[in-house]
Order: C-alpha cells, then sequence, then structure tokens
C-alpha cells in the first residue's frame, strides 16, 4: 500500500506501533510516519523495518535514535526541530510509546518548551495482556519492571503487596520464575496471577493459576519472548460483606441470579463461587 503524506502541523508527534504483529498498525500512524518531517525511534531498524512491510517510502529521510544510551543533547536537538516548525515523529521499538520507554524525556523537555504534543495511538502490552489475563479489569497498577536482584525485588513487591487493584509487570523470561517464586512467598501463594508470553505473536500463550501454581511452573521451564505477568489484587484486605450485599442487592434488580454473581465478583475482585452462594440467599429472601 502507498501512503500519500498529509499535512502535519508543527510538533511532537508520539506513534504507537506494533507490539507483534505488523498488521495491528493503524491507518494513522502510517500516514503520520509517511509525513513526518523527522523521524525518530527507539530502535531504528525496527522502525525501518516496519516502514518496509507497510510500503513507507523514507523519501531522503533518516531515522534518528533515541534510546537510553543516546547522547544528552539529542532531545533538546529534537524539541529545537520541532519549536522551529517541523514535526517530530517518535516511535518506540514496540508498542505505545513512554510505557517502559525512553520518550518521556522527549515528550516532557517539548511540554516545557511549549511545543505541540500529540499522540497516534496504538497497540499496548499492558493492556492487551489484561484482555486475556482472565484477572479483573476494573483496576490495575502498572509496575512496569520490578528490580532484578531479589532483595530489591521482595522490597517492591512488599511495596505492591496492598494496591487494591491487578498488577501488571514486565518481566525478561531469564527472571520470570524467579519473579513469581518472590511474589508467591511475598504476596502469597493462593493469591491468583497469569504470565502472557508473546501477545499478538504466532506463539502467543497466557497460562493462568495461582502464584505457587506458576511458580512452580517455570521453576523448571524459562520461556522465550515477550512476557506480561498480571498478579490478582488481594482479598486480604477483605471486601465487607455489607459490600457485597449491597452490590448484590442492586444487580439483582435487572440481572439473573448467575449474572449478578459474576458482575459483583469480577468488579469487586472476590471469588465467584463466594457471591453466587450470598446472591442466593438474597435472591431467596426476596
Amino acid at each position: 500500500m502507498n501512503h500519500v503524506k498529509v499535512p502535519l502541523s508543527p510538533g511532537l508527534w508520539f506513534v504507537g506501533v506494533p507490539i507483534g504483529t505488523a498488521r495491528d498498525i493503524t491507518l494513522r500512524a502510517l500516514d503520520v510516519l509517511a509525513s513526518a518531517d523527522v523521524l525518530v525511534a527507539e530502535d531504528t531498524r525496527s522502525l525501518r523495518k516496519l516502514m518496509d512491510i507497510h510500503g513507507v517510502p523514507l523519501e531522503g529521510r533518516r531515522i534518528e535514535a533515541l534510546h537510553e544510551h543516546s547522547k544528552a543533547g539529542q532531545v533538546t536537538r529534537l524539541v529545537a526541530r520541532a519549536a522551529g516548525g517541523e514535526s517530530v515523529a517518535y516511535a518506540s521499538e514496540a508498542g505505545m510509546p513512554l510505557i517502559a520507554d525512553p520518550g518521556f524525556e522527549l515528550g516532557r523537555e517539548a511540554r516545557a518548551a511549549g511545543v505541540p504534543v500529540t499522540c497516534a495511538p496504538g497497540p499496548s502490552a499492558v493492556v492487551t495482556a489484561l484482555v486475556i489475563g482472565g484477572l479483573p479489569t476494573d483496576a490495575f497498577h502498572f509496575g512496569g519492571f520490578l528490580p532484578a536482584t531479589r532483595a530489591a525485588r521482595q522490597r517492591a513487591l512488599q511495596e505492591l503487596a496492598g494496591v487494591q487493584a491487578t498488577l501488571v509487570l514486565y518481566e525478561s523470561p531469564k527472571r520470570v520464575g524467579a519473579l513469581l517464586a518472590d511474589a508467591a512467598k511475598v504476596l502469597g501463594a493462593e493469591r491468583q496471577g497469569s504470565v502472557c508470553r508473546e501477545i499478538t505473536k504466532r506463539f502467543e500463550d497466557v497460562k493462568t493459576g495461582t502464584l505457587g501454581e506458576l511458580a512452580e511452573t517455570y521453576s523448571s521451564e524459562t520461556p522465550k519472548g515477550e512476557i506480561v505477568v498480571l498478579i490478582g489484587r488481594s482479598e486480604a484486605v477483605a471486601v465487607k460483606e455489607l459490600d457485597i450485599d449491597s452490590a448484590l442487592s442492586s444487580a439483582l434488580d435487572d440481572m439473573s441470579v448467575k449474572d449478578a454473581a459474576a458482575f459483583v465478583a469480577e468488579t469487586l475482585g472476590v471469588q465467584r463461587r463466594r457471591v453466587y452462594q450470598r446472591a442466593l440467599e438474597l435472591a431467596r429472601d426476596r
């Protein structure tokens, strides 16, 4: 497909790119890549490959690198070009910019300089893992990559223990077994979890279970590919029975017992069986 250049206003354009399957890119993202005056990427080779796949020509442009090892003045130079009237498009190596990605400093300096900042959104491993991982999605906390050393990782998990939301973590396949073992120890072996691997790619795989079960699975298995780990919220800070009763009473006005129990269980992040039994009792009393 040939992409026609469209006028882009001066400023910084963040571009969401696929996390795996190349066809997951949006048409608007392709338009921005075809039209920007300046192309910037965390990984110049991966962006060039993506543009080649979709037939987006460089037309004399050079893809500039911006990553954690870039020289300190690179961000300043790019912001100056945007402030001078050029459209600057930045793409992460995969997924949405700024999510575990070096584009944050570029965005912050651009805003400080009064440069317009916008985004052509695309896939995110965080949100996609939540969709396929099977844990409650009404509230979630993205923790990124936890520290690589055991002691520091356990301290980080302790700080997350009280968060009443599904935890979303990135991890290296080499360390996922250690992360799960520490999570089972610190957060509780019965806490629910999911390991999402190679999301949107050919060998996409999701394993669910308790943290203890998952830790045992990955104690002798080193997976390949990109990993997102989900950890369910703790029920140690228990939802009060009054909260469950109140939610069920409202839900039963419009739903069947089964549907009301499923809705309330997911909303409050508690076991469905527990809620279903209480829903039966409330329904009988009506």
